[in-house]
């Protein structure tokens, strides 16, 4: 005879621990929330300690646990102390999504200065790296297994005006993680990059001061919208639970179709 269907799944990241950079805002804040709303203990890392330890906040509000740490991740010895904190406050580090970025200068190459460059490279790549590092060998101590999730975007693959130094960093990400599941794949840890495409968050609307400046955006999306950061975040968590449990080293688009090519 078979088992009833349950119509209340159980929490797939019950009793694990997750690790949210740039969990202060935005993308970040959106899947801190729902990596606990599916059963983790959540440590929010980002460099405004009153944005984290609000979303911290709602988290432990809404019945759930979590921890916020304030961590600059171009910094070694932050990236360092946040793995740490984490292992030392719940025992272990499952899963994390390192998120933490910065927009940078968008000005043509000509207009930019190197210390523009080396600012977005800082935070957005040699902060993944980083992060990246600590987290495989927080997992290796462990044993082995565990899942890595990184922001990047559709930028890695397109382009906008200005987005040169930007689309190295996510490019180069795209890159990264492909060595990187094929080193530590037999020990069980996985790791893949969501590209998300527009997505509407403080950040996205830093770069444009008109409402308006989304309309060009979302008339070439297919889903005729703009992204929402539940769009990522939800999917950051899908790749951290056992249903992506054959997935690693892969870059997975979030944007309602807008980079299919194509005549519009």
């Amino acid at each position: 005879m078979s088992e009833p269907i349950s119509q209340t799944p159980a929490p797939r990241l019950r009793g694990r621990a997750a690790l949210v950079t740039g969990g202060g805002t935005g993308i970040g804040r959106a899947a801190a929330l729902a990596y606990a709303r599916d059963g983790a203990k959540v440590v929010v890392a980002g460099r405004r300690i009153a944005e984290i330890e609000t979303v911290a906040q709602e988290i432990i509000n809404a019945g759930g646990e979590a921890l916020a740490v304030s961590a600059d991740v171009s910094n070694e010895d932050d990236v360092r102390r946040l793995i740490d904190t984490t292992v030392e406050r719940y025992g272990r580090l499952d899963t994390a999504f390192n998120n933490a970025g910065i927009l940078g200068n968008f000005a043509p190459i000509a207009e930019q200065t190197s210390a523009d460059f080396d600012a977005v490279i800082a935070t957005n790549l040699r902060g993944v790296w980083l992060s990246i590092k600590y987290e495989a060998e927080a997992f290796l101590k462990q044993g082995g297994g565990g899942s890595i999730v990184n922001t990047s975007s559709w930028l890695a693959k397109g382009a906008l005006a200005g987005s040169s130094s930007y689309s190295a960093r996510k490019g180069a990400l795209d890159a990264m993680i492909r060595a990187v599941a094929l080193e530590y794949g037999p020990q069980g840890i996985r790791i893949n990059n969501i590209n998300p495409g527009i997505i509407d968050t403080p950040m996205a609307r830093s770069g444009w001061t008109e409402d308006s400046a989304f309309i060009p955006f979302v008339e070439h999306t297919p889903a005729k919208r703009a992204g929402q950061p539940d769009d990522v975040g939800d999917v950051a968590v899908w790749l951290s639970s056992d249903e992506a449990r054959f997935v690693t080293g892969q870059n997975i688009l979030v944007d309602g179709g807008y980079t299919i090519a194509g005549l519009r």
